[in-house]
């Protein structure tokens, strides 16, 4: 592999213009053909075999409007002192708003709180229409399901709400499920902070702007071609519409920190008095196996998700892991490419006066020694540090975040805000119960009855009854919000004590759908499947590096360590977005659960961004000690040659990952938090801490490895140099066999 790889780097480089320029053609009728032809993401959270989606199963089969999609559109007087059961003005503009939503081209019903109002204010509170107090009105409008919708359905509902608002007496708010399936989050400066940041530890770490805008421009390059392909890859399997910005955030630090350790490798190759081309195709053929090693896990991982029998998390995946792929082939030929158009001039335009050449650094042999030197006190230490961060993991509540985390500056949370107030907090997450009465069309009352006595529920909407499709829908109104656990502990003790009791013996039966059931139906099958992904990662991780490494003890302490990392990284969350430290630091207004399936998602990306640390680290370790037999110095010295480059490149992954903490999602800015913590602990308390120490006290026994097993394993060595051409280089040990270098 090695020999194919120095080949294919050292060609594009002779060649550049061939190679990027087909790189450029490829990317214009991605791009063209996305703008033309592509697909509108959406976000369809089906989940087979749920009960909230065999409710919705039941209503669509019977034609039942309940199967689609909701909004709402909630008024109050401008004026403190007015309410709709005494002001002419009010009500004659809460008519107009009725007029102005029912003429949407998609809403099939909206209620009339204007008409019931005329009936008598008495009726309208019965209803549900308007508040006690006569300050709050909501209209609902139901739409049709998710196939039949697109994008232009909510820019259509807001531009009619913004209408509302023109010389209006009411203040009009609208949220519903249409925003959570057509909005998009606003992005704000997240990528740009990032790769600000980025820019200048590359300028830092390479001294040269040349060479720290080579990376960049890859990375941005890669990107663009891999946003501009989900929409095409919508027509294979849907696509969540959040998908584009989490593969941003994964493809730029991916894409980026690959680019540093090929680049890192060229110039050293250069330095040493190889031309361009050659020091290139030796780049890629070392360097760039680790990328492909690396980023094939990723993408292994990520596809991993499917296990969890969540389409949308599968879906989500398959958009992210072609990101990756597209950043792993850019970084062997298109990469090397530009590296040719620099040539000799990739040092130009320096900002520091002299070049660091040397491979090892003094600041980290001293770093080395001190912490071998103190390993038990580090290794106890830094564990203890690390569980206390993970510890608490055992709070972790998973769910989704709803319009009441959403910022106030948003209308849905002006929205929800307004009807929960006004009616209580479980108005935004009712609850939509199926019934099939087919066959006992007398199920209904008792059903009713029941579910209006549960403690967990304030009251019933209208039961609606369709004796032509055998189908029946009760809504019911929980005391309590839709994120907390104490409604989806009532939407549990509906289906296993209160619904199981009344259809037993009966030809009838009844699912419990409706958004808040949903996101807990979900939340509920990726908690059953989470233990098991992280073990089936952790088995992985130690097959791969057991490969690499022929040694038990190594990859068996990696896969916990980073079983640690992923840990304090789940405990910070826990921190800070259900519990509330120093939520405002990060501009959350609310606490709000853990995202269902970020927890998934964070192990299969860290899974494979901790290979390129680890397999950097320990393959310059592993070789020092075949060479000296001396498991203390092979330790240090392999610290000291990659601490720069790893802690560079960590440096990059936090700046691009935590530049979307600060965008206005709470499921960004989780993913943002998550993934930078991971990686500062991963980067520093792991690898440059607790790796040298464990090492340390492991001694001789790190590259155990039993004789049978060696000799059932194949050979797999990821920085092996290819037999090449003599050349100024060929001999060196060092030379040609360093892991990686400091720039």
């Amino acid at each position: 592999m090695s020999s194919a790889l120095y080949r294919l780097g050292s060609g594009a480089a002779r060649h550049p213009w061939k190679v990027i320029g087909t790189w450029v053609v490829v990317a214009i009728a991605v791009v063209a053909a996305s703008g033309l032809l592509g697909r509108e993401l959406d976000d369809s959270f089906e989940v087979p075999g749920v009960d909230s989606q065999q409710a919705v199963e039941l209503l669509d089969a019977a034609g039942s409007d309940r199967a689609g999609l909701t909004a709402r559109v909630v008024a109050t007087p401008l004026d403190p002192n007015a309410t709709f059961f005494a002001s002419p003005e009010a009500r004659a503009d809460l008519s107009d708003a009725h007029a102005a939503v029912s003429a949407l081209p998609n809403a099939l019903a909206v209620t009339d709180p204007a008409a019931l109002l005329a009936e008598g204010n008495d009726s309208a509170v019965a209803s549900g229409a308007v508040s006690a107090d006569g300050r709050v009105a909501v209209l609902d409008v139901q739409y049709p399901v998710m196939d039949e919708l697109d994008r232009g359905d909510l820019d259509e509902l807001v531009a009619a709400v913004e209408g509302l608002r023109v010389d209006s007496t009411l203040q009009v708010e609208t949220g519903g499920d249409l925003f959570f399936a057509f909005g998009e989050a606003e992005t704000g400066p997240s990528e740009v902070i990032g790769l600000v940041i980025a820019g200048i530890v590359l300028l830092v770490a390479f001294g040269s702007v040349i060479a720290m805008g080579l990376p960049i421009a890859m990375a941005l390059f890669g990107l663009a071609l891999g946003v501009s392909a989900m929409s095409l890859i919508a027509y294979v399997i849907e696509v969540p519409s959040w998908a584009p910005q989490i593969g941003s955030m994964i493809g730029l630090g991916v894409g980026i920190d690959y680019a540093l350790f090929i680049v890192t490798r060229h110039r050293e190759f250069l330095h040493r008095g190889v031309d361009v081309a050659d020091a290139a195709g030796r780049a890629v053929a070392t360097a760039g196996q680790a990328v492909i090693f690396a980023g094939g896990t990723v993408v292994i991982a990520i596809l991993g998700l499917a296990f969890a029998g969540v389409p949308f998390m599968t879906a989500a995946g398959v958009a992210i892991s072609v990101i990756v792929l597209i950043m792993v082939v850019a970084s062997v030929t298109l990469l090397p490419a530009l590296l040719g158009v620099a040539g000799p001039w990739i040092d130009r335009l320096r900002i520091h006066r002299r070049h660091r050449s040397d491979v090892v650094s003094p600041g980290w042999i001293r770093w080395g020694r001190h912490v071998t030197a103190h390993a038990w006190a580090y290794a106890i230490g830094v564990t203890v540090l690390l569980v206390a961060l993970a510890a608490p993991v055992l709070a972790l509540d998973l769910g989704f975040p709803d319009d009441g985390t959403q910022p106030t500056s948003q209308s849905q949370r002006r929205a929800y805000d307004l009807v929960a107030d006004a009616f209580g907090p479980g108005i935004n997450g009712p609850l939509v119960i199926a019934i099939d009465i087919a066959d006992d069309p007398t199920v209904v009352g008792p059903i009713a009855n029941a579910v209006a006595a549960d403690p967990g529920i304030a009251g019933l909407g209208a039961t609606v009854v369709d004796s032509n499709s055998g189908v029946a829908t009760i809504v019911a109104i929980p005391t309590t919000a839709p994120q907390d656990d104490a409604t989806f502990e009532t939407v549990r003790r509906l289906r296993s004590e209160v619904l199981a009791p009344v259809l037993d013996g009966r030809d009838a039966s009844a699912h419990i759908g409706g958004s808040t059931a949903n996101f807990g139906d979900v939340a509920g099958r990726v908690t059953d499947r989470l233990p098991v992904f992280i073990g089936a990662v952790i088995l992985l991780s130690f097959l791969l590096l057991m490969l690499v490494f022929r040694s038990v003890l190594v990859p068996l302490k990696a896969a916990l360590l980073n079983l640690l990392s992923i840990g304090a990284a789940y405990g910070v969350l826990v921190m800070v977005f259900q519990w509330g430290w120093g939520k405002e630091l990060i501009g959350l207004e609310s606490t709000v659960p853990v995202v269902s399936f970020i927890p998934m998602f964070m192990v299969a990306i860290l899974f494979g961004l901790s290979m390129d640390y680890e397999v950097f680290l320990l393959s310059r370790v592993r070789e020092e000690y075949l060479a000296t037999g001396d498991n203390d110095t092979a330790v240090i010295h392999g610290l000291a040659t990659t601490a720069r480059v790893i802690t560079s490149a960590a440096l990059i992954m936090i700046a691009v990952f935590g530049g979307f903490v600060f965008g206005s999602d709470p499921t960004t800015k989780m993913f943002g938090l998550g993934l930078a913590t991971a990686i500062f602990v991963d980067a520093t308390i792991v690898r440059i801490v607790l790796v040298p120490a464990t090492m340390k006290l492991m001694g001789d026994a790190n590259w155990w490895l039993p004789g049978w097993l060696d000799r059932l394993l194949p050979t797999v060595d990821i920085e092996a140099e290819p037999d090449l051409p003599t050349g100024p280089t060929t001999g060196v040990r060092h030379q040609l066999s360093d892991v990686s270098t400091g720039a």
